[in-house]
């Protein structure tokens, strides 16, 4: 597994660059020719910071979870946080959602600092569907290969609160820069989306706590989908993937939806 210092070695390579999609950029701010601000982060230099509390909404994630995907078989407990604790539920697949699912639980113990106005979006928590057959033993795990899915849910989810910034819908995440593969695949950053295949109520919980929590889909990306989303937003790729009927489980041989033959039909 992941120690705190090989997150923090992680998350400065992958927080070079984090491209917002959804708020308007001040005068002063860089912009890619979409018009979304890119921020280009600074470690704020104090070290590990352990969590004020754990676990803080997990009993209603749970709930949340079990309610809207599957009955859960596994919670990967982290050992060792900086600043949020966060674990990993894990949903196994059925006869009847022949997938797996991760979503995370931790990342929105404390809220992120959002632009004024958008207090409702200040608690996240990430997800993704894997194939049924993804391993996801601790044996497995010592394979890139197989953990870089856990490793990005928790580096992503880690990232507004080390660089005192926030994640949302369309924002794009890329390794490094310049971007480099991620693990064995041809991906080189991610894309969080909505999980619009699940119900619409999934997407937000009204957590007991207090907490407003907001869902997002952790989407893959190569380099060409990624230069598509900075060049022409985040509505485009997601209207690409929808012309080439692009699935929600990972698939690291699908479609590349940026390519210029895969460009939608006017």
């Amino acid at each position: 597994m992941m120690s705190v210092s090989q997150h923090a070695a992680a998350l400065a390579v992958v927080a070079s660059i984090l491209a917002f999609a959804s708020t308007a950029p001040a005068d002063d701010v860089e912009t890619s020719p979409s018009g979304a601000p890119i921020l280009r982060h600074q470690d704020q230099n104090e070290g590990v910071v352990p969590p004020e509390e754990h676990v803080r909404n997990l009993a209603d994630i749970e709930a949340h979870v079990e309610k809207y995907i599957g009955p859960i078989d596994a919670i990967f407990h982290e050992h060792v946080s900086d600043r949020v604790h966060i674990d990993i539920i894990v949903v196994p697949p059925t006869d009847e959602r022949p997938y797996t699912v991760l979503v995370t639980s931790g990342v929105g113990d404390l809220p992120m600092n959002v632009p004024e106005g958008y207090d409702y979006l200040q608690r996240a928590e990430l997800m993704i569907a894997l194939p049924a057959s993804w391993p996801l033993t601790d044996e497995a795990f010592k394979d890139e290969a197989n953990y870089w899915p856990v490793r990005w849910l928790k580096m992503v989810g880690l990232l507004p609160h080390t660089y005192d910034t926030w994640i949302g819908w369309g924002h794009t995440i890329p390794n490094g820069e310049p971007w480099e593969p991620i693990a064995d695949t041809r991906f080189i950053g991610v894309m969080l989306s909505v999980p619009f295949w699940l119900e619409e109520d999934f997407s937000r919980l009204q957590a007991s706590s207090g907490d407003l929590i907001n869902f997002y889909d952790m989407v893959p990306l190569y380099s060409e989908e990624m230069k598509l989303k900075l060049n022409q937003g985040a509505e485009e790729l997601e209207d690409r993937f929808d012309d080439l009927s692009l699935g929600y489980i990972l698939d690291v041989e699908r479609p590349n939806a940026g390519l210029p033959g895969n460009r939608r039909q006017q």
